[in-house]
């Protein structure tokens, strides 16, 4: 009897495992890891140094009318397949001009004809929309739905990437559902940069210089980067952060000050960071400026490389190629593997006489 009745215990344990095996709504079981139909996608966008990550499932149109059809309008849908599709940003941001915290969410979307739904759940490990909840919502949007090229695998892409901002958009079928993602990139930046200085960087030139730096090149919190920058010619005078102050004095209005100590920076710098200077005021539209510092650099390092690649430059602009043909061949003795092919390139220019310059 006892025999009997564990025959009988097996026999509907088998009979329930036949009838409801772990499996997704396309018969795909739970138990292995195997292909599925709709294959798993990753794409992430960097934002000023705030990530934003879609952690996705591509379901295939293949040849089926979705909108309307496979995906009913006015019904909330999982925005992919499979698992939750879900999105994580690392730092707060704003959605179509909405607020929505950091974090993971659960992206849900509810298609219409001319206006679309999307939602971000704080539920993030659902499966699908099946048991979606509308009080577990973080935020809501509406948005418009366009026309696309057709699209067989639903993909989400990151468009029109800007120094603060992105548009997500999803693409399946013959439809594109964007949204904007902006985000507070210098409240972010300062907030890190003040952490990190309070952690090993603050021991070391690099660090107070790069932070200066920010501040300078976004104009942004002038009297901070001075300070900052202080800070990291106190650690150890260099020639990048004295240019650096040079060039923080000047946009504060104090161009005598910022003279000085450029010109400071300068007596420290070597012949590739001479050249390079130059280089930069060449790009600025400073050319006179730029063939003075070549002309120096000659004076105070007459042997190395890109003291004769100035040079090549300062005959060139003068229309002397026969002597710039000479100072570029006189580079290409001493100058890096790396950088041979390029200064070749520059003699041959000079030989048709052409102004390397230009």
């Amino acid at each position: 009897m006892h025999k009997l009745s564990l025959l009988v215990l097996f026999a509907g344990v088998l009979s329930v495992a036949g009838i409801c095996p772990a499996q997704t709504a396309t018969g795909e079981t739970l138990m292995l890891n195997l292909p599925r139909q709709s294959q798993h996608a990753l794409v992430t966008q960097r934002i000023g140094i705030t990530d934003v990550t879609i952690n996705y499932h591509r379901p295939l149109a293949n040849g089926r009318q979705i909108w309307g059809k496979v995906v009913p309008y006015g019904q909330v849908w999982r925005a992919g397949a499979n698992e939750n599709t879900i999105i994580t940003f690392t730092d707060p941001v704003t959605i179509e001009g909405q607020p929505l915290d950091k974090g993971t969410y659960g992206l849900h979307m509810i298609p219409g004809e001319s206006e679309w739904t999307v939602i971000f759940s704080k539920n993030s490990t659902a499966w699908g929309s099946f048991t979606y909840k509308q009080d577990e919502d973080a935020l809501r949007v509406k948005v418009k739905p366009q026309t696309a090229d057709l699209h067989d695998a639903l993909a989400y892409d990151f468009d029109d990437v800007k120094p603060d901002s992105t548009v997500v958009t999803m693409r399946w079928e013959k439809v594109a559902v964007p949204f904007k993602v902006h985000v507070n990139v210098n409240d972010l930046v300062t907030a890190s940069i003040q952490r990190q200085l309070h952690g090993l960087n603050q021991y070391y030139w690099e660090g107070w210089d790069d932070a200066a730096n920010y501040y300078l090149t976004n104009k942004i919190g002038l009297d901070e980067a001075l300070k900052d920058e202080d800070q990291s010619i106190q650690i150890e005078e260099r020639y990048d952060n004295l240019l650096n102050k040079s060039r923080i004095l000047e946009a504060l209005g104090r161009k005598g000050d910022g003279d000085t100590f450029r010109a400071k920076a300068l007596d420290k710098a070597n012949a590739l960071q001479l050249y390079f200077y130059g280089r930069q005021l060449q790009g600025e539209k400073k050319q006179e400026e730029a063939l003075a510092i070549f002309r120096s650099t000659a004076k105070k390092f007459p042997d190395y490389w890109t003291t004769h690649l100035g040079m090549a430059r300062v005959y060139s602009a003068q229309g002397d190629f026969d002597n710039a043909v000479k100072e570029a061949k006189l580079s290409l003795t001493s100058a890096p593997e790396a950088n041979k092919n390029t200064i070749e390139a520059y003699a041959k220019r000079l030989e048709k006489k052409e102004d390397i310059n230009k």
